[in-house]
């Protein structure tokens, strides 16, 4: 084992890492990160950031602003989680993950220092990112809220812009348990003085942006008001979606879930606000490139072309919402298998309903310890009238689903983000 697998493994099983444990590992509040911040020599004090919240599509809309400012000729790092495969996917710089040897050195040095607290996986991470970013000389780095918002370690920075994507109810045991509340948690990232673009707001979820930014006499824009784009149409291969008639020109875009439409006008938006020039060949090439320039995966990802393989990580009813619709389309033209896993702490019928009844159904439980048994996940899936095969793993799931799916078919992998790391990790093997 290198130093770096052990020193992650380290990370993983003795820092508290809320992919294992759930809401445990949740350390809500600014002080321990700001007194890790100061231990490195606050990091976050020297770069010009952009900040992401959002309930759905917030990694989507941070990836696609990293790869614009990228092409923008901007030196761009970027902040996202959870990771799917490597842990060093969470932080890159143009893209670039960071060294293995940086890894080990951040968590030497941090281990060999008497802080006198013990701080979150979440905690640890962010200062990591923000100290890489700051030693790298960015130019500008993007940074994915973990959790809410308001005492997410990632608000600690004062960014250029602020963004918020959209609400809907997910972690309600940490957030709230009404949309507002929610929303709440989410504005807490809205910085005096500080422009905001709220992707996807109505009724009181507005009315609580809305009024945070007059209390903090922040600039803020609804994007649904105003979409930037024309049309959306398919490229003549159908692999992307041209946005035509946008304040940049045309471009085109690998994100072809619906639910992108509404993320490709918020980054608009976003780009419009910034205090910078955003040249329009940037904006296009970025958005084309977003997938080759960020690594971004599992948003609507298509895997294998017969049968067709597409992979998503939306695993709350917000995501279903747009997930529950694309998959009945497919599903009402032709054979659909759904490799479908859960963690145990959600709140799952809901989503249930939303799946396919047509479609036939392969249940797993993802290889993280808040991974919900099989066996329970389907006894929930029958009394949704879904029903299916139980299996011992993600990858065995995946593997009966493509051997009984015809050429013409489609297999979906989904339902939690730990069932498309599991995938990708089986089919790199």
């Amino acid at each position: 084992m290198t130093r770096y697998e052990e020193l992650t493994e380290w990370l993983f099983n003795q820092v508290p890492m809320f992919q294992n444990i759930g809401a445990d590992a949740y350390k809500p509040g600014l002080d321990n990160v700001l007194r890790l911040s100061e231990a490195f020599g606050n990091p976050h004090l020297r770069l010009k950031t952009v900040h992401v919240a959002g309930t759905n599509g917030k990694g989507s809309t941070s990836s696609m602003l990293a790869s614009v400012f990228q092409l923008n000729f901007m030196k761009t790092g970027l902040f996202t989680s959870p990771h799917l495969v490597d842990f060093r996917e969470r932080i890159r710089v143009d893209g670039e993950m960071i060294p293995e040897a940086e890894v080990v050195a951040f968590i030497e040095h941090y281990r060999a220092m008497d802080l006198g607290f013990e701080p979150s996986f979440f905690e640890l991470t962010t200062v990591m990112a923000l100290d890489w970013f700051a030693r790298s000389g960015v130019d500008i780095a993007v940074m994915e809220v973990g959790l809410g918002g308001r005492l997410d370690s990632t608000n600690i920075i004062t960014p250029l812009v602020s963004v918020i994507t959209n609400i809907s109810l997910d972690h309600t045991a940490l957030l709230g348990h009404t949309e507002a509340e929610i929303a709440h948690e989410k504005a807490g990232i809205i910085k005096p003085g500080v422009p905001v673009v709220i992707g996807c707001a109505d009724g009181d979820v507005r009315r609580v942006f809305a009024d945070k930014a007059a209390r903090e006499g922040a600039p803020i824009v609804f994007a649904q008001d105003n979409v930037l784009y024309d049309t959306v149409e398919w490229s003549g291969d159908s692999s992307k979606l041209v946005y035509r008639g946008t304040p940049y020109g045309s471009f085109a875009c690998p994100l072809t879930a619906d639910c992108q439409h509404e993320n490709v006008n918020t980054v608009l938006h976003a780009l419009r606000l910034m205090p910078f020039t955003v040249y329009p060949g940037a904006v296009a090439r970025g958005m084309e490139f977003v997938l080759d320039r960020t690594g971004l995966m599992g948003r609507w990802t298509t895997l294998n072309r017969s049968p067709r393989v597409i992979c998503d990580t939306g695993h709350n009813p917000g995501g279903w919402q747009w997930l529950g619709p694309q998959l009945r389309a497919i599903a009402d033209k032709g054979p659909l298998s759904m490799v479908i896993g859960f963690v145990s702490d959600k709140d799952i019928s809901g989503i249930l309903r939303m799946m396919p009844a047509g479609a036939r159904y392969y249940f797993a439980s993802p290889a993280v310890k808040r991974g919900l048994p099989a066996e329970e996940l389907a006894a929930t899936a029958a009394a949704c009238g879904l029903r299916g095969s139980v299996c011992s793993s993600v990858a065995e799931a995946y593997e009966a689903a493509v051997r009984d799916t015809p050429a013409e078919g489609t297999v979906f992998a989904g339902g939690s983000t730990f069932v498309v790391a599991d995938l990708l990790r089986h089919l790199e093997r």
